[in-house]
């Protein structure tokens, strides 16, 4: 983003304005080139056709570059890159997404120190030549994350993204230490098979103590829907009043996917720690384990996206397709 000097809002900028105001990127000796989303839009307007745009401009790619720098607004960033992290399957290569809390151009800004390490990681090798990193990843402030682990923590420090349930992939100070054990390896012989089509019939409920069957219907059983993200609390817990478990029961009768994802940054759902859990998954609630809530909306979609019934969700989603996942959480 950059600040529009007759109003002083933020707007999307172009590739020009960020190599004006980034001369130190020349220094780096890489072969670069870019291609830009026209017109650029903010963050806050992403949807599952820009993702698959961004996607397809990778796949379309591929073969050309040794590696792929995202720059996205922070505020759906996490989203962006759990779907990119399910679209390409196959992927070998690094898909660094980064961008800043401030405006390129601002004498504090984050994003000129943002943009050169996230380079410096899309174009880092392991000792044998093969790419350091070969999923997608967030780079911003002093930590890789992996895509689909991350979320946004706070629209207002430099580190504004962390995963709680994944380290880091790298730490970034003087050097850039990687850590190599976490990051992800295809195997051998693996080839980019993008998927682009994403279903955007997927709803999130909110619990809230207090909610009442009112407010929670409409959510659970909205006309088109075909899954819904339900966030819980703690370990995965929910109400025990029986409007509520029949009401859970009723939209997965009607053929809806509920995935129970908890509201806790940290951990994951245990069904059978507390017998509110336990109740969720005997009403054919499935548990999203660790995954974030991002994470879920987007791999939701990318299922529903390949033309799976939904029995054949269900199961897919306890299952880890590009690390999101904990397996055995």
């Amino acid at each position: 983003m950059t600040e529009d000097l007759a109003t002083g809002a933020l707007v999307p900028f172009s590739f020009d304005h960020l190599m004006r105001n980034v001369p130190k990127i020349g220094r780096l000796g890489y072969a670069l080139d870019h291609v830009e989303i026209d017109p650029p839009i903010d963050s806050s307007n992403m949807n599952p056709a820009h993702w698959a745009q961004v996607a397809k401009m990778i796949a379309d790619a591929y073969d050309d570059f040794d590696g792929f720098v995202v720059l996205h607004g922070t505020d759906t960033m996490a989203y962006t890159a759990s779907a990119l992290s399910f679209m390409l399957r196959g992927l070998a290569k690094p898909v660094i997404l980064t961008g800043s809390q401030l405006p390129i151009g601002e004498i504090r800004e984050d994003g000129t120190e943002n943009l050169i390490t996230a380079l410096q990681i899309a174009a880092a090798r392991t000792g044998d030549g093969a790419p350091m990193v070969q999923e997608v990843a967030i780079s911003f402030g002093r930590h890789l994350w992996r895509g689909n682990r991350a979320m946004k923590v706070s629209s207002t420090n430099f580190g504004a993204f962390a995963s709680y349930n994944y380290p880091p992939l790298a730490d970034m100070d003087l050097h850039i230490v990687y850590r190599e054990r976490l990051l992800a390896r295809p195997a051998a012989g693996t080839a980019l098979a993008p998927l682009y089509a994403m279903d955007d019939a997927v709803a999130v409920a909110f619990l809230y103590p207090g909610i009442t069957e009112a407010a929670l219907r409409p959510q659970l059983l909205a006309p088109g829907a075909k899954a819904v993200v339900l966030r819980t609390f703690g370990a995965g817990n929910a109400p025990t009043e029986t409007w509520f478990t029949d009401l859970v029961a009723e939209a997965v009768g009607a053929g809806k996917v509920v995935v129970n994802v908890t509201q806790c940054p940290a951990g994951g759902v245990e069904e059978k720690r507390y017998a509110t859990g336990d109740a969720l998954a005997k009403a054919g609630v499935v548990s999203g384990c660790d995954m974030t809530c991002e994470a879920a909306i987007a791999k939701l979609m990318h299922l529903f996206g390949q033309g799976l019934s939904a029995t054949e969700v269900a199961a897919a989603m306890t299952r880890p397709l590009a690390g999101e996942l904990t397996v055995g959480e």
